[in-house]
């Protein structure tokens, strides 16, 4: 005689839900410390590290503890580190040319961390100009005030050859012009950094959960960037710059928020057949730091629950603040 539960003869998935033994055995995403990116901010003329205030644990680093945090992040296991300059405010100009400075901060960053751990840890950068602008745009400004997009290739082109030149391995294209992945891939190609990737932020949104990466950053933006980052309503829209960023020459592609946008990451990993990167950003991990500093959640059951829905949702790589700590975990 069968035994029915719920209707259904034979049927109990509870069965396989019993002991932490069992779960592990049947779950169906689990997080490796491959799968994850540190973010990791250096700061031009400190001498020790400066906490963000809006994400605790988290510091704009100086040239020292940043090699030490990519050693770090190395012997975890991490995967990558995307590194994020922060020039002196006294070096921002309305054409951002810190940023193409063979002796800018960011460049000297990625010498320094290359020097440190060579090629064990795929070192990366973004490129882009709003750390180095004074107006705080991703781009160059026409006489109107708008972001001029041809203007802004020419200048991601240098980007990407001194980045290059000092030895990064992936460039992260975070402004959203159009054309920017097919400009700088001619730029590597004739610079002589074939084997430099591109990671293209296909799918890039206008969001809140920006915040604090202002103040990481030390931001000089006023107004917005919807002009150029992706409305939140729109999913075709992805769909489209996806397609035009694999036609230019993107090796990688990636979804940025990550939470607010899992729909986004499940139906681009769904449709192509390159590495799908998700970015955790900093509103996202600040939202888990307070609840958590409040009582209110599990800090550590959350970090993880977030990362693997993330996983789950299709990403191959979680760019996220809490790499190294959770790839010591795993």
């Amino acid at each position: 005689m069968s035994t029915t539960y719920g209707g259904f003869p034979g049927t109990r998935p509870r069965r396989l839900r019993t002991t932490p033994a069992m779960r592990r055995m049947v779950a169906e995403h689990r997080l490796h410390p491959a799968d994850l990116i540190l973010p990791a901010f250096v700061r031009e003329g400190v001498s020790e590290p400066v906490p963000i205030s809006a994400m605790p644990g988290v510091v704009q680093h100086t040239r020292d503890t940043l090699r030490k945090a990519a050693v770090e992040a190395l012997e975890a296991g991490v995967a990558g580190i995307m590194l994020f300059g922060v020039p002196e405010d006294a070096e921002k100009d309305a054409l951002g040319t810190a940023g193409t400075d063979p002796d800018g901060i960011l460049q000297v960053a990625i010498r320094d961390v290359r020097a440190e751990v060579g090629d064990e840890l795929v070192i990366m950068s973004d490129l882009c100009l709003d750390e180095y602008t004074d107006h705080g745009h991703c781009g160059v400004l026409d006489a109107e005030g708008r972001v001029d997009n041809d203007a802004t290739l020419e200048r991601y082109a240098e980007m990407a050859q001194v980045q290059a030149d000092a030895g990064v391995h992936v460039v992260g294209p975070s402004g959203m012009m159009d054309g920017q992945v097919g400009v700088i891939r001619d730029a590597l190609d004739q610079t002589g950094h074939e084997n430099v990737s591109i990671l293209a932020y296909t799918a890039k949104y206008a969001s809140a959960f920006y915040g604090p990466f202002r103040e990481a950053v030390g931001s000089s933006l006023k107004g917005d960037r919807k002009t150029y980052q992706q409305d939140p309503a729109n999913l075709r829209e992805s769909m489209r710059e996806l397609a035009l960023d694999l036609e230019e020459g993107a090796d990688m592609v990636m979804v940025k928020p990550a939470l607010p946008c899992l729909d986004v990451l499940a139906k681009i990993a769904e449709s192509v057949d390159v590495p799908v990167a998700a970015y955790q950003i900093s509103g996202e991990y600040a939202m888990v730091e307070a609840a958590a500093a409040n009582g209110w959640i599990d800090r550590d059951r959350a970090i993880m629950e977030t990362l693997t829905g993330v996983k789950r949702a299709g990403a191959n790589m979680i760019l996220t603040y809490w790499a190294t700590e959770v790839a010591r975990q795993l």
